[in-house]
């Protein structure tokens, strides 16, 4: 009996040495994130940022389109005008397919996300796309 009692101690010991060599380790100390970015605390808007427009950069903008007949792109033209948003016939090739209206860069702030959402439903095939004004390669 006692050599039982002997052997479930030394399992019990072997046991809670194996156990111990599984537990977790402690939480490591983490720095915060406020410590690495310094002044950088703040989101600013590109916008709003001091490089922008500035230098070599180019203006974006919207255009609205993707439209496959001429009829739906001038009723979408009357209705931006009704709206007091200036826009043009884009001659650019946004996506190869259907009529594109480039709206004008002082129209583009009166087009929220409520207006396009309106516009995508009153007109079902609407797109909309950011992207630069004039073409890639510079004009000589």
């Amino acid at each position: 009996m006692r050599w039982l009692f002997l052997l479930l101690v030394v399992l019990n010991v072997f046991y809670y040495v194996w156990h111990q060599q599984e537990a977790p380790l402690r939480a490591k100390d983490v720095t915060p994130l406020s410590l690495y970015r310094g002044s950088q605390q703040d989101i600013r808007l590109l916008s709003e940022s001091n490089g922008y427009m500035g230098g070599g950069q180019q203006q974006d903008c919207l255009f609205l389109g993707g439209l496959a007949r001429q009829e739906s792109i001038a009723r979408l033209q009357l209705r931006l005008a009704e709206m007091g948003v200036k826009v043009r016939s884009s001659s650019k090739d946004v996506s190869g397919e259907g009529y594109w209206l480039s709206v004008a860069p002082q129209s583009q702030r009166l087009l929220g996300d409520l207006q396009l959402q309106n516009l995508s439903n009153e007109f079902n095939e609407l797109k909309h796309k950011i992207m630069v004004c004039e073409g890639v390669a510079p004009v000589q």
